[in-house]
Parts: structure tokens; sequence; C-alpha cells
């Protein structure tokens, strides 16, 4: 008689099928390759770029350590890159705990590295120990040279995985290691180095780490190499003077201090200029602390004291006076702090915070006894900045006066929104979006094509003001700007919550044209330098509306650029010929009717003639979102299912920051310059 089955309880029944065999354990280097995110972000161009970084980090540890002094990148021909610096080089030698050589352990294994133990480096930026394993996990091919000990070792690798043992392949007389590698096209969607962006972050490091030579050179063109060399003896304030190289400077001399105290080295550097605004960075190890962190508390709160302190004694506040804010004291500030500690504790995994509770007080007090010390030592250069503070302190107060107007009329307070704004149903700020447009015409399409349901419209009449060159106080007097924040609910300056949002996307929609262009860049140029947060976390896009609208016999298609329109001609089997002839079509079409016959009969025959050519072809070139019926607008620009949009964001904020003072700013020779060197790569130029 056969034995009953077991009976199985409801909970193994759930589990059941689910045994250790579908627990999968990944060797090596296999987890990088399964989820290369996890360790360089992406596999497009900020992780591609991500690669050269991790090498170049552990060639500037050697260099931080006090070991290397030369560092060199090369872009190769066929997607190929190697980094050399002329530190000791990785060791050779048998590990005792893997039985194989420390550089195939270095090269292989994550978490192993000379950034763990006592002795290998004091101060690091390669926090984790990943990097070089990672890129080599992620290169179809690598290949490592050490020089020491007189000789030069060797070890190929593909796709993480050494090719042969460590050997030696000739004689050397110095010491170093180089490291070649390619990255993987079954990794990445992006193989295209950019140029541009390799010299910004080389650049960087060399002011940090001062008296290294870092050269760079571009040999993927025979016949476009070019190279490039850094080498900064001020270190971080000759960084402050290339921040400020086309800014009017308050101070002549740039204020610096490096000294170390309980094993943390402190590298500050200031400048006020005549901006407005802050422009602060902080290092630590080198790496961008972008959220700042305990070494940009200490700075700031040092900066405050010794200037109250300073203007107390010697006059420049009376005694029934208020004392500086922080706010004061930083507008027209350029400054960067940099420290340098054995064990950074980053929060977050992209280390964007310094949470070392060390490295405040540290910071704190170096600043503050030499910072004291500069502005009794040079007393031309104190009366400027603190001439500076207590300009930015009364304009702070008719900001205040400014900004309550604007709340007493805001949404804030319970109050009416501005007129002009088309609001939209939903309360659901996530799922709310405005759109900012240009002018009567295109916000009167806009309003009748959108969903009212949650897309609101605020029509702006001419240019708004070039915020770049007003403090708060005078922006806030312009009813345009006026109207824009109160929409937003966000409040602006130092009582900007961003939690006020009203709407989750903040989406301008300006014309095709240079008109447009404009007023999209003096939007842009608000929303960076009074609300940067919405930036940061996303909220702003630029809507896409098409350039043209080509219909061939009963097909309709709306063409975003030049580009796509060459696609559609192809596509379509139309010539050059017949597109100008259609848009001319189009064109006279639109043009109202002479009164005087003769011309009347003219017109007609030259656009029958025409269409005559190009009998089913119909292109409109849309200069104006006035020039869309609201369904069109909605069809082609508004419509989550159809629309393309581009969100904001910021890569590089010093780039950004430079670049809006160029445009922007009142000195007009570097926007000259400017325009001059980008005059020829300018496409779709309306004039």
């Amino acid at each position: 008689m056969p034995k009953k089955a077991p009976k199985i309880s409801r909970k193994a029944a759930q589990s059941n099928g689910y045994t250790a065999e579908h627990i999968t354990v990944l060797e090596g280097l296999e987890p990088v390759r399964k989820r290369p995110g996890m360790y360089i972000g992406n596999t497009a161009s900020a992780g591609l770029h991500h690669m050269v970084w991790e090498v170049v980090d552990n060639a500037i540890d050697e260099a931080m350590g006090g070991y290397a002094k030369n560092i060199e990148v090369r872009l190769l021909p066929d997607g190929m890159v190697s980094v050399s610096d002329d530190g000791r080089g990785i060791p050779v030698d048998i590990h005792k705990v893997t039985k194989t050589s420390a550089l195939e352990t270095v090269m292989t294994k994550l978490h192993a590295g000379g950034k763990f133990g006592e002795g290998g480096y004091k101060v690091s930026g390669g926090l984790h120990g990943v990097g070089v394993s990672v890129v080599n996990a992620l290169s179809s091919y690598m290949r490592t040279e050490v020089s020491r000990d007189g000789k030069l070792w060797a070890q190929e690798y593909k796709r993480g995985k050494p090719v042969a043992k460590v050997k030696p392949v000739g004689k050397s007389s110095g010491t170093g290691t180089k490291q070649f590698f390619k990255a993987d096209r079954e990794i990445f969607t992006e193989l295209e180095y950019d140029w541009q962006t390799i010299l910004d972050h080389l650049r960087q490091q060399a002011y940090l780490t001062k008296g290294i030579t870092i050269r760079v050179y571009d040999e993927r063109d025979p016949a476009k190499k070019q190279d490039y060399s850094f080498y900064f003896e001020g270190g971080i304030a000759s960084y402050v003077q290339f921040l400020n190289h086309n800014t009017e400077a308050k101070q002549e001399k740039v204020f610096y201090v490096d000294k170390t105290a309980d094993a943390i080295q402190v590298e500050i550097a200031v400048q006020y200029t005549v901006e407005y605004r802050e422009v602060v960075y902080t290092f630590a190890n080198n790496i961008h602390t972008t959220e700042g962190g305990m070494h940009l508390v200490g700075f700031k709160a040092a900066l405050t004291r010794v200037l109250n302190k300073y203007a107390r004694t010697n006059g420049y506040l009376k005694e029934k006076e208020d004392n500086l804010t922080s706010d004061d004291v930083r507008e027209g500030l350029t400054a960067i702090v940099s420290v340098k500690l054995k064990d950074p504790q980053f929060e977050g995994q992209t280390k964007a915070k310094l949470g070392n509770a060390e490295v405040r007080p540290i910071v704190e007090g170096i600043f503050n006894d030499y910072f004291q010390a500069f502005l009794d030592e040079n007393p031309r250069d104190a009366k400027e900045i603190l001439g500076k503070c207590l300009l930015a302190a009364q304009a702070r107060l008719a900001a205040r006066a400014a900004r309550d107007t604007v709340l007493r009329k805001g949404a804030l307070e319970g109050m009416t929104l501005p007129g002009k704004l088309a609001d939209c149903s939903t309360r659901d700020a996530e799922k709310g979006e405005l759109y900012i447009v240009e002018g009567d015409s295109a916000g009167g399409s806009a309003k009748q094509g959108r969903d009212r349901e949650f897309q609101a419209i605020l029509p702006l009449r001419g240019k708004i003001l070039n915020v770049e060159r007003a403090r708060l106080d005078k922006m806030l007097a312009n009813n345009e700007l006026k109207s824009l924040v109160i929409a937003l609910g966000t409040n602006i300056g130092e009582q900007f919550n961003l939690e006020q949002l009203r709407y989750g996307k903040v989406i301008i929609m300006t014309d095709a044209d240079v008109d447009g262009a404009h007023i999209r860049t003096l939007l842009l140029t608000l929303f960076y330098r009074y609300f940067p947060d919405l930036i940061t976390t996303g909220h702003i896009y630029v809507a896409q509306p098409p350039l043209y609208r080509v219909q061939f016999g009963k097909e309709v298609q709306y063409v975003y650029t030049d580009e796509d329109l060459a696609k559609v001609k192809k596509q379509l089997g139309i010539s050059d010929q017949d597109v100008q002839a259609a848009v001319e079509a189009h064109a006279q079409s639109q043009v109202e009717v002479p009164a005087e016959e003769e011309a009347a009969e003219a017109v007609t025959a030259a656009s029958k003639e025409v269409k005559a050519k190009t009998p089913k072809l119909n292109i409109q070139r849309y200069k104006g979102l006035g020039e869309m019926n609201p369904e069109q607008l909605w069809e082609t620009t508004m419509n989550p299912v159809n629309r393309m949009m581009k969100r904001v964001s910021i890569i590089d904020a010093a780039k950004a920051d430079e670049t809006f003072d160029i445009l922007m700013g009142s000195d007009v020779v570097p926007r000259k310059r400017f325009i001059q060197a980008h005059a020829k790569t300018v496409k779709n130029l309306d004039i």
C-alpha cells in the first residue's frame, strides 16, 4: 500500500520550488559587469568618463602622498585610453592572502588596494577601493605596466580576467604605473570621450593638487592632434583667480591659507568680486562635495564671525546696528575650501557631503585666525570687502520689503494667484505642470489646447529682467517676475521652500526663433541664480515645439529639427527644390491679398504655379507658437503621449556659472569673444 504524501503547510507551499539552487553567487568582478550602474553611475557618457576619473584618481593619490609629480592621460585611436604616473608603481610581489601577485590582486579583486590598511596612503580620494578593478571589469581589454625594482612588469586582461601571469617584459630606470584600457561596447551605450570634459576635470585636479603636472593628449585623429599641460604652483588660489577671470575683483590679493592640524590638512582661498552671487566649492580628498558638509559649515561660521568682529572693531557697524548675516557676507564671494584627511566619512553613495564632525572646528579655527590676520594686514582689501557686505545688507532689507509685498499678494498668504495665470484643477503638485509661454498669442493657443486637469499656463509679456545684473529687490519690482514667483509658490531668497512648489514640472515654452531663445535664456538665468534647487531636483523643463509641419498627400508629420527634415525628405523622395517651393507656397498663402487687382492676380498666379510643381506637398515652417492652432499645439508640444521635452540639469556647476556670467553679465568683452569663438557652430540662426 503506497504511503500518503505528506501534508504541506500553506507557508511551505508558498516557498515550494525556491531552493539554494536559485541563489546566484557572482565571483570576482562578475557583480560589476552584472550591475555596472552601481559602481560608475550609468553606462552612458557620464559612466564612460567616470572610468577615466577612477584611473586618474589612483595617480592623484600617489601625488597627494608626495610620491608622484607627473601624470599623463592620452586618448588613443580605437577608443583606447592610457593613464600613467611616476609614482611608486603597484607592488608585484606575491600577496600572502590571495597567493598571487599584488598587481593581479589589485586589478581583479574588489575592495583590494593600499587604501584600507596602514602604510599605503595617508590620504586617498578612492574611498571604497574599487576603482581600477571596476575599470578592468568594464573594459574589453586592459593592460597594466609597472616600473619598479629596475624592471618593467606587465599583465593583460580581457573583461577583467587575466590573460597570463604578471611577468617582467623589460628593464626600467624609474618607477611608476601605466594603465591602458578600452571600454567594453557590450556594456556602454556611449563610447566617444568628450575632450572638453576631460580637460575641465583634469584642470580642476591640477588646481587641487598644487605642484603636480598633468599632461593630456588627444591622439584619436592623427590629423587633429592636440595637447594641454596643467601646472599650478598656487593651487586653489590659482583656481579662484581662474573662476574670477571674467569678473572684476573687489580685493587685490587672494586670501590663501594651507595649514594642517590633527592630521587634517585645510586649504582655503577667498576673493570677493563685484557680482551679487556667491561661488563656493568644497572638496574632501579632491572629491567635489557638491552638498558641502562639515568643512563648509565651519568655513561659513568663521567667515561671518570674523567679518562682524572686524566691522565692529573698526567702526563699519555702529553700536545699535544689527550684525551682518551669513547671506550678507557671502554676496560676491568666490571661495574654495579643500580638506584632506585619512578617513573621510561621506554621506550617501555619491560622496556628496562630508560628515566628519572633527573637521568643522579645525576648519573654523584655522580660517578664523588667518582670515582675521589677513584683514588686519590688508586694510584696503578689508575696506572693499566690508563695503560690499554692508551694501548687501542694505539690499537685503530692501528685498525683504519687496518680498513681503509679493507674499501679501501671493497664494502663500491665502490670497489670489496672478490674474494672467490659467491654473489647473488638480491640487496634486506632483501631477501639475506650469507652462511659461511667450506672449498673449501663444498663451491663448496654449490655454485652449491644454488639459485643464493638470496643465497651467502663465503667459509673460515681452522679455523679462536679466537677473544676472540685478539684485533681488529690483527683481521683485518687475511685474512679470513677481507673477512667476507667486505662481511657483516656493517663495524666494532666504525664505525659499521647495516643499511649497505648486507644480511638479515647470516648463519653458518659447518660440523657435532668436527672441524665443533669448527669453528662454533669461528664464534659465532666473532659475539658475534664484531657484537652483528646482534645477537640481529635476523640476525645470524646456518644451520642444516642432519647426515644420510636413503634409504629403494625406500623411502629416511634425518635424523638430532640420536634420529630421532631411530624413523625411529622403524617406518621401523629395528634393530640396520641392521643399523650398512648398515652404514659399505656404508662406504666400498666408500673405494678405493686396487691394490692387493686378497685384492680387500676380500673387494668385505665382501660388498656383508653385503648387502645380508640388501638388501633394505642403510644408509649414513654424516661426512661433502663435502660428499653431490649439489642436496642433496640444498634439505636438503639450500632449504627454507625443511631446518631446528636455530636462534642465547641471553637470558642471563651475562651467555653468562661468557661462551664465559670460552671456548674461555686464562685461561685454568676454561675451564678444564667446560669440566669435562659437559663431560657426550655430545652427538654425534666424535673424
